[in-house]
Protein backbone atom coordinates (compact mmCIF):
# COMPACT_ATOMS: atom_id res chain seq x y z
CA UNK A 1 0.00 0.00 0.00
CA UNK A 2 1.45 3.17 -1.12
CA UNK A 3 1.20 6.71 1.03
CA UNK A 4 -1.60 7.69 -1.14
CA UNK A 5 -3.92 4.73 0.04
CA UNK A 6 -2.78 4.69 3.87
CA UNK A 7 -4.11 8.62 3.84
CA UNK A 8 -7.17 7.55 2.14
CA UNK A 9 -10.52 8.09 3.66
CA UNK A 10 -13.71 7.21 2.32
CA UNK A 11 -17.67 7.52 3.58
CA UNK A 12 -20.42 5.47 2.05
CA UNK A 13 -24.02 6.92 2.27
CA UNK A 14 -27.61 5.26 1.86
CA UNK A 15 -30.36 6.69 0.97
CA UNK A 16 -33.51 5.64 0.22
CA UNK A 17 -35.39 7.66 -2.85
CA UNK A 18 -39.13 8.80 -1.92
CA UNK A 19 -38.53 8.51 1.85
CA UNK A 20 -38.49 11.53 4.13
CA UNK A 21 -34.82 10.33 5.77
CA UNK A 22 -31.84 11.98 4.52
CA UNK A 23 -29.02 10.01 3.25
CA UNK A 24 -27.37 8.28 6.23
CA UNK A 25 -23.26 7.04 7.08
CA UNK A 26 -23.59 3.68 6.51
CA UNK A 27 -19.67 3.07 6.67
CA UNK A 28 -16.66 5.21 6.94
CA UNK A 29 -12.92 4.95 7.20
CA UNK A 30 -9.22 5.88 7.18
CA UNK A 31 -6.43 3.46 5.15
CA UNK A 32 -7.19 0.12 4.70
CA UNK A 33 -10.49 0.26 5.72
CA UNK A 34 -11.26 3.30 3.21
CA UNK A 35 -9.91 0.88 0.51
CA UNK A 36 -12.16 -1.96 1.46
CA UNK A 37 -14.97 0.97 1.09
CA UNK A 38 -13.72 1.90 -2.57
CA UNK A 39 -13.72 -2.08 -3.54
CA UNK A 40 -16.59 -3.05 -2.48
CA UNK A 41 -18.37 0.21 -4.18
CA UNK A 42 -16.42 -0.63 -7.45
CA UNK A 43 -17.26 -3.95 -7.46
CA UNK A 44 -21.00 -3.47 -7.08
CA UNK A 45 -20.79 -0.33 -9.74
CA UNK A 46 -21.65 2.30 -7.14
CA UNK A 47 -21.19 5.88 -8.00
CA UNK A 48 -17.82 7.04 -6.37
CA UNK A 49 -17.87 10.75 -6.19
CA UNK A 50 -14.27 12.43 -5.09
CA UNK A 51 -14.66 15.75 -3.23
CA UNK A 52 -12.17 16.59 -0.27
CA UNK A 53 -13.94 19.44 1.00
CA UNK A 54 -17.40 16.87 1.57
CA UNK A 55 -15.38 14.02 2.73
CA UNK A 56 -13.80 16.66 5.47
CA UNK A 57 -17.17 17.47 6.76
CA UNK A 58 -18.54 14.44 6.27
CA UNK A 59 -16.06 12.27 7.98
CA UNK A 60 -16.72 13.88 11.75
CA UNK A 61 -20.28 12.49 11.55
CA UNK A 62 -21.16 9.09 13.30
CA UNK A 63 -22.03 5.65 11.25
CA UNK A 64 -25.89 5.84 11.58
CA UNK A 65 -26.37 9.57 11.49
CA UNK A 66 -28.34 11.72 9.08
CA UNK A 67 -26.25 13.72 7.03
CA UNK A 68 -27.11 17.79 8.49
CA UNK A 69 -29.26 19.82 7.12
CA UNK A 70 -26.56 21.88 5.70
CA UNK A 71 -25.11 19.68 3.25
CA UNK A 72 -28.84 18.48 1.42
CA UNK A 73 -27.81 20.55 -1.59
CA UNK A 74 -24.20 19.42 -2.46
CA UNK A 75 -25.46 15.67 -1.15
CA UNK A 76 -28.46 16.00 -3.86
CA UNK A 77 -26.19 17.41 -6.57
CA UNK A 78 -23.89 14.13 -5.74
CA UNK A 79 -27.08 11.97 -5.86
CA UNK A 80 -28.60 13.45 -8.67
CA UNK A 81 -25.67 12.60 -10.58
CA UNK A 82 -24.66 9.22 -9.80
CA UNK A 83 -28.59 8.74 -10.58
CA UNK A 84 -27.65 10.02 -14.17
CA UNK A 85 -24.68 8.04 -14.57
CA UNK A 86 -26.41 4.57 -13.76
CA UNK A 87 -29.51 5.83 -16.30
CA UNK A 88 -27.23 6.14 -19.12
CA UNK A 89 -25.64 2.28 -18.49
Amino acid sequence: MNDEEKNASAIALKYNHGTATAPTIVAKGKGDIAQQILALANEHEIHVHQSPELLEVLIRLEIGEEIPEALYKAIAEVIAFAYKLKNKS
